[in-house]
């Protein structure tokens, strides 16, 4: 694994097809918000259907994306199966996403008031 710090290393073309990837995988409402609703800890899919506002088989599907793509991981507890991010890696592209947003829109208010 390479290491990317002040020093930029460009990624090769594997490297940005899975960027793209994982893009277009976080370009979803409902996968935004699962992530946002798992980054204090695993839940079962009950939990995070009722924290999103969607139904739980929406969110079993959405899920199932994420868990392909390595985003989350299960844990079963019986026959309840939990959540968790696989690292924060995903939220922490979620949170920089948000600062942008709220960046964008603050310069939006900011614009129409001037």
């Amino acid at each position: 694994m390479r290491m990317y710090a002040d020093d930029w290393i460009e990624p090769d073309e594997a490297e940005v097809a899975v960027c793209v990837e994982i893009f277009s995988l976080l370009a979803d409402a409902t996968r935004m918000r699962i992530l946002l609703s798992l980054r204090t800890g695993e839940r079962s899919v009950g939990e995070i259907a009722q924290q999103v506002g969607k139904s739980q088989t929406a969110v079993s599907q959405h899920l199932a994306k994420l868990r392909l793509s390595r985003v989350v991981t299960t844990r079963q507890e019986g026959a309840r199966v939990y959540y968790r991010l696989a690292n924060d890696h995903a939220i922490e592209l979620v949170r920089v996403a948000v600062h942008q947003a709220e960046h964008a829109i603050g310069a939006d208010l900011r614009h129409r008031d001037a």
